[in-house]
């Protein structure tokens, strides 16, 4: 497999669909979880909900302020739901007639429109795929109100996989070039057999296309982590962590508790520091248009990345200190260079303890920062000292240059000595 899902370390989930138009509120009751379970959680019939399609007009959706959008933040690849839970197909399909081009107003496929845009942007295109939950078919999981129990057993689950899931994941892996991602979620009934055959499947199709975690039973080409979830430790292969910028991935309009742009670039930083990417959900409403929050925490993190990005891209954990929390912020390397990210700073010299190497250079993008060492080799002892500068505005990434690759006493700042 390719290594720029290694190097990318940040990414853009986007969940859109018919939830997207009642944003979370059916009938007067704002739903109190997830607005892409609008279906599930109030249990409206197929019938009822399919209704949604003929009001869906996505009149400012724009191909090109997506990517590009991802682009200015920093962001190097985008995964979209191609098909969520409630059954809605997001671009043409020849199964059936239930997809946003033959069945809403808007009458066409995005994707067509935004493949291209990705690729022009240099934003590498996934696709969202709900393999195991679909509540519009009958042997898929998820829906006990329109179905009866007795449709939902393994030959019928099996039979949905046949009749529709490998049929749509063929479209999408031959009608919009290089698909980079094919992101499958929340397996419940999915057999190690069936899980390890879609893997299969969609390599056939395309070898280079990565498949998530959550194709289940351990399958995936990578770990996907827990919903807003935060690593620990190193992975023992690639990891992805994904996170919301309020609660709801899809669009709701009651929720307006969204995390700052500070917030979301610690998260990052977290992330990178254990060798995790990093997706982060930007949630459409009906129209195709981001919220406004989502752009301006998107801004903020992409002016952080535009002069901080080395540190970044393509870098990795300090081995011995992964995951590592310091009360000023994290850690990544890359070569022969260590990035302090900095969110907070302290009265008094700046303190970092165990780094074996000798320093070269410190600096920011503007200039150099004096630094002083002192080390004990017969004690293993060796500390690092220098004065953050307080004028340039928080957060910042600071670049030291090191003589060689890290050596680090992995015992510093831990007990594992004993």
């Amino acid at each position: 497999m390719e290594d720029w899902f290694d190097k990318a370390r940040f990414g853009m989930f986007v969940h859109w669909g018919l939830y997207a138009l009642p944003g979370g509120v059916w009938q007067g009751m704002d739903i109190p979880w997830v607005s892409e379970w609008l279906m599930r959680k109030f249990k409206i019939p197929i019938i009822q909900y399919e209704k949604l399609a003929a009001r869906f007009k996505a009149e400012k959706f724009n191909a090109g302020h997506w990517a590009e959008t991802a682009a200015e933040a920093g962001m190097k690849y985008m995964v979209v739901t191609a098909k969520h839970h409630d059954g809605f197909s997001m671009f043409k399909t020849a199964y059936d007639h239930y997809n946003i081009a033959d069945a809403t107003p808007f009458g066409k496929d995005p994707m067509l429109e935004l493949a291209p845009a990705c690729r022009r942007a240099g934003i590498r295109l996934g696709f969202y795929y709900s393999q195991d939950q679909d509540w519009h078919e009958k042997g898929a999981t998820g829906n006990t109100w329109d179905f009866r129990a007795e449709d939902q057993n393994p030959a019928a689950f099996q039979a949905y996989l046949d009749r529709k899931v490998k049929p749509q994941l063929r479209e999408l892996l031959t009608n919009y070039g290089e698909v980079s991602i094919i992101w499958f979620d929340t397996p419940h009934q999915i057999t190690e057999e069936q899980s390890a055959g879609l893997k299969d499947y969609v390599h056939e199709l395309q070898p280079q296309c990565l498949v998530s975690g959550r194709v289940g039973n351990g399958k995936g080409d990578y770990e996907s982590l827990g919903d807003n979830q935060l690593p620990a430790g190193l992975p023992g292969h690639r990891r992805e962590g994904l996170g919301t910028m309020n609660e709801s991935w899809g669009y709701k309009s009651t929720d307006t508790h969204y995390r700052t742009g500070e917030e979301i670039l610690r998260i990052l930083c977290r992330m990178a520091a254990c060798d995790t990417n990093y997706l982060l959900n930007v949630g459409p409403d009906g129209s195709g248009r981001f919220p406004p929050q989502a752009t301006e925490i998107l801004h903020t993190v992409g002016q952080f990345l535009a002069r901080y990005g080395e540190a970044l891209y393509g870098t990795h954990a300090l081995d011995g200190c992964q995951g590592c929390q310091f009360p000023w912020g994290n850690l990544t390397v890359k070569g022969n260079r260590i990035y302090f990210w900095i969110f907070r700073i302290f009265p008094g010299p700046f303190r970092f303890y165990g780094l074996r190497n000798r320093v070269r250079r410190i600096s920011l993008p503007d200039g150099e920062i004096p630094f002083s060492e002192h080390h004990v080799p017969e004690m293993d002892y060796h500390k690092l000292s220098l004065n953050l500068p307080e004028r340039i505005p928080l957060p910042y990434a600071v670049t030291l240059e090191l003589d060689g690759e890290p050596d680090y006493n992995r015992n510093t700042y831990s007990a594992a000595d004993f």
